[in-house]
């Protein structure tokens, strides 16, 4: 997502816009957090709390592409504007600015391919991830669970 994100922006010219970049910062946060999870040795509690964190990020994926779809179709309640408003502390736009930093305003999405625009298709996506992440964690919950009931059954 971060790639054809890229894509557009450098190779086609579409700058992001406010909301754009806070769709990113989520894509960015899931993806940490897989390299995390790919690199931390397989303890159940982890992967719990990991699938939470992963459903989070996609529930917040979710919102902001929900929220962008409705600015752009007339349905939305909130502006755009061309920073990010994060604490110092956090300054993302300042460190990473070739991924982070807003360039445009919130207007039209570019469209992806046979007429779904790229708003619609994170919208897609995000649904999708959100059933994958909530259906990893209830396996998971689950498994755990009866794992336990195993143990004290013994």
């Amino acid at each position: 997502m971060e790639a054809v994100a890229l894509y557009y922006q450098y190779v086609l010219g579409d700058d992001p816009c406010q909301i754009c970049i806070h769709i990113r910062i989520w894509v960015a946060a899931f993806t940490l957090l897989a390299v995390l999870m790919c690199l931390l040795p397989r303890h159940k509690i982890i992967n719990l709390v990991a699938q939470g964190l992963a459903l989070v990020c996609m529930i917040g994926l979710f919102e902001r592409s929900k929220y962008l779809f409705d600015m752009e179709n007339g349905r939305g309640d909130g502006s755009c504007e061309f920073f990010l408003g994060f604490p110092d502390w956090i300054a993302l736009d300042q460190w990473v600015p070739f991924l982070f930093e807003v360039r445009n305003l919130c207007t039209f999405s570019p469209e992806l391919m046979w007429g779904v625009t790229m708003t619609e298709g994170l919208l897609g996506a995000s649904v999708a991830l959100i059933l994958v992440s909530g259906g990893a964690l209830l396996v998971n919950l689950v498994g755990t669970i009866r794992n336990t009931e195993k143990t004290e059954a013994l």
